[in-house]
């Protein structure tokens, strides 16, 4: 158990309720203060924003590897180049300080998401943030953990993709580096309109808490209120995340897996009324006892389907970010760690760090083990 905002969280203590901007804010400043207030409203604890730009979390590269592909994306999606959808999703930094003092002003806590050093540096410095968020996808990015961990702030990480080993390499970094206060999030980021409850393994969540010695809670990224309500109320997550959109019609990134104000009011409801009387009656007309016995599934760490699977590819890895000539030395000027995933991981940068290209690399090619001398 450890205190966020001066409230403490952890089991025996009121689930902590985070309303997910993202990209929901379709550019517009008055939407994202909009969705601010909606969540103050709507009951829920915390907002949380992403700080990214596409040059902090990708290349501007026209190559297939920087290309939305697979069965299971969205048709909006497929085959447009990742920096361009970061554009259209990303929160302006200078709105951030903005929205800071709006949650201050209602009362309700605001954080992000940090991608890289220097998200990481601008929340710091210029919003003031008293927590951090990392996400699912950046579990493996071990020097984007080491300097959150330095700020000495609480940490919320979602590990949706992380293997029991990256989930635990996560936490020693973090550890390490001076985090004391860790939750982590047991995450399904399949992106379902309609969520497999069998792909949900809550189970995970008390596995979580046992195993790593730390909260433990879930973050969802699929439709509806359902699994989310049955995670805190049966299986014991002291957090819950869930993305909000002031209205799923329109549009947007993230939109078809959203809550809309007046459905993330009745998740919390309900939440607060199964804190007091059980499940059965957090879920009363919206699920069964079934549902809930389903949604248990069994301990698992990593993707549980084959939309995670294919998801995965957006995590970090190791690029060229300039040209390099056969001979030249890795430096961090000529390499990066930022998405997609074609590259060696992350937690290899340390090592990759003063070795000599065995070949000459292109600006936007990945780094890999037969490219390192």
């Amino acid at each position: 158990m450890f205190s966020i905002d001066k409230r403490a969280v952890g089991i025996g203590e009121p689930t902590f309720i985070i309303a997910e901007i993202s990209g929901n804010h379709h550019q517009k400043y008055e939407e994202a203060e909009k969705l601010v207030r909606a969540a103050k409203d709507a009951g829920a604890d915390a907002v949380k924003l992403q700080t990214y730009t596409p040059e902090t979390i990708t290349l501007d590269v026209d190559n297939d590897y920087f290309r939305v592909k697979g069965k299971d994306q969205p048709d909006d999606w497929k085959g447009e180049r990742l920096w361009d959808l970061y554009e259209l999703a990303h929160t302006p930094w200078d709105w951030q300080p903005r929205l800071k003092k709006v949650a201050d002003e209602l009362g309700i806590l605001l954080f992000s998401s940090p991608f890289d050093d220097t998200a990481v540096d601008f929340l710091e410095r210029e919003v003031g943030v008293d927590l951090y968020k990392i996400a699912s996808y950046e579990a493996v990015h071990i020097p984007l953990l080491r300097r959150v961990a330095q700020t000495g702030k609480p940490i919320i990480i979602s590990i949706g993709f992380a293997s029991e080993e990256e989930a635990g390499l996560a936490i020693e970094t973090l550890h390490e580096n001076g985090a004391r206060d860790i939750a982590i999030l047991h995450c399904v980021t399949a992106y379902a309109d309609m969520p497999d409850l069998v792909a949900m393994n809550l189970a995970t969540i008390e596995d979580i808490r046992e195993r790593f010695d730390v909260v433990s809670g879930f973050s969802d990224n699929n439709a509806g209120i359902l699994v989310p309500t049955i995670a805190a109320v049966q299986y014991g997550a002291s957090i819950v995340e869930k993305h909000l959109t002031l209205s799923r019609g329109d549009g947007g990134p993230d939109a078809r897996f959203s809550l809309e104000p007046h459905e993330l009011s009745e998740m919390v409801q309900r939440i607060r009324v199964g804190e007091k009387k059980g499940v059965e009656a957090a879920i009363k007309g919206i699920g069964t006892m079934d549902d809930v016995r389903t949604a248990n599934g069994k301990v698992n760490y990593g993707p549980a389907s084959e939309a995670e699977r294919e998801n995965r590819v957006f995590r970090p890895s190791i690029w060229a970010q300039e040209d390099i000539e056969k001979g030249d030395s890795f430096t961090k000027k000529n390499i990066r760690v930022c998405r997609p995933s074609y590259g060696l991981p992350p937690k290899l940068w340390d090592s990759v760090l003063g070795k000599r290209a065995t070949i000459a690399i292109a600006r936007g090619e990945p780094l890999t083990a037969d490219k390192v001398a």
